[in-house]
C-alpha cells in the first residue's frame, strides 16, 4: 500500500480519578477506504470500558461493511451489557464520498478546505441491544477536509478555537492537550483526521 491518505492524531484522558477509560476507538486505513469508531460507554470506569470495547471489536472484526451495518452489529453484541453512545466515519476513496453516524454525543465536526466547520447533528440516545433507527448521511468528499470526532468530554466552547483548522493533526491534538484543563470531568477523546 502506498502513502496515506488519511492522517490522524488522537488525544484521549480518562475522568478525574479513574483508572479506566469508558472511552474507545479505532481506525484503520485499506486501499478502498478508511473508517474510524469512536464508542463511549455510558457512566465511566471498567463497565463502560467493556461495553465500548465490545463495540469496538465488532467494528475491528467487520470494518468492511456500510456504516448502517456496523451501527446494527454494535447494536446487537451489546444485549445485556451496558449501552454506548458511537460515532462511526467512513471515508470510500474510490467513490469519494464519506458517510457518517452519530448516535448520542459522539460528534463530528468537518472543516473544508477554506476553513468553514460543520457540526452534525447526532441521533438521539444510545446503542444498548433495542431495536432502533438509524440515519447515516453521506456527503462528497474534499481533498484537504479536516474531520474531528470527539466524545462528551470535549467542551462546545472548545470546539469553537480556531487550532481546529490547522492542517497538521498532530499540532491539533496538541494545542487541545495544552489548552484543556486536565481535571476531565468526563472521559474525553478528541480524534483528529485529515484527508489529502
Amino acid at each position: 500500500m502506498g502513502e496515506e491518505k488519511v492522517h490522524v492524531s488522537v488525544y484521549q484522558e480518562a475522568k478525574k480519578g479513574n483508572a479506566f477509560c469508558g472511552d474507545s476507538y479505532f481506525y484503520v486505513e485499506t486501499d478502498h477506504h478508511f473508517i474510524c469508531a469512536l464508542a463511549d460507554g455510558l457512566g465511566s470506569g471498567e463497565y463502560a470500558m467493556e461495553s465500548s470495547q465490545a463495540v469496538i471489536n465488532i467494528i475491528k472484526e467487520n470494518n468492511d461493511v456500510s456504516v448502517e451495518e456496523l451501527v446494527h452489529k454494535a447494536n446487537q453484541i451489546l444485549a445485556g451489557k451496558r449501552g454506548v453512545v458511537l460515532g462511526i466515519l467512513r471515508i470510500d476513496f474510490n467513490s469519494e464520498v464519506y458517510s457518517f453516524s452519530s448516535i448520542g454525543n459522539i460528534g463530528i465536526m468537518t472543516v473544508t478546505k477554506d476553513r468553514k466547520k460543520v457540526r452534525n447533528i447526532p441521533n438521539t440516545g444510545y446503542l444498548a441491544g433495542y431495536k432502533r433507527p438509524i440515519k447515516v448521511v453521506n456527503y462528497k468528499l474534499q481533498k484537504g477536509m479536516n474531520f474531528i470526532m470527539f466524545s462528551d468530554g470535549v467542551l462546545d466552547k472548545e470546539l469553537s478555537q480556531c487550532f481546529f483548522i490547522n492542517t497538521d493533526v498532530k499540532s491539533i491534538t496538541t494545542t487541545y492537550e495544552q489548552t484543556t484543563d486536565k481535571n476531565r470531568q468526563d472521559d474525553t477523546t478528541l480524534i483528529a483526521m485529515r484527508y489529502e
